[in-house]
């Protein structure tokens, strides 16, 4: 088995963390290219102005586009933090995606040509499960390549 380019699912959490060690550790022993993804989920804001039937008009007083140039910046700075911290001499390709994460690791992964994925996860269960769902399920059940879940408890991530 040959792996030439691995894609890291990352986010700003120990779970993340962890994995991404793992799959740099594995690119560096095979001295593979890296692709870093982070996916930012839009939020939801009712428009502007909008008419709430309780209550009358509503303004968020947000300005949508601010929100996304921020939550642009936080996601480079994330990406530059874990290039610092494992990239090494790595070619490191990154991605920043808007969208559903799940769906946008599945679709950096064929952007990239990714022979392997690796993502982090803890254990959730029950109703936190139900209503947070599973990326790293979604993305072992539809992605074309390999998958490796890191798996990590959250004792040992505090």
């Amino acid at each position: 088995m040959l792996i030439k380019k691995i894609l890291i699912g990352v986010d700003d959490s120990p779970f993340a963390e962890h994995a991404a060690k793992y799959g740099f550790d594995i690119a560096h022993s095979f001295k593979a290219k890296v692709g870093l993804v982070h996916i930012v989920e839009p939020l939801f804001f009712p428009p502007a102005n909008s008419m709430d039937p309780l209550s009358g008009p509503t303004t968020t007083g947000v300005d949508e586009v601010e929100i996304m140039n921020v939550q642009n910046d936080a996601s480079e700075n994330l990406i530059e933090r874990f290039i610092k911290k494992f990239a090494g001499d790595l070619q490191v390709t990154h991605f920043n995606e808007m969208g559903n994460t799940a769906d946008g690791i599945i679709s950096c992964s064929k952007d990239f040509n990714a022979d392997l994925i690796v993502i982090g996860t803890h254990s959730r269960s029950g109703i936190d499960r139900l209503l947070m769902g599973n990326v790293a399920e979604h993305v072992v059940r539809h992605a074309e390549v390999p998958v490796l879940v890191v798996p990590m408890k959250e004792a040992d991530g505090q």
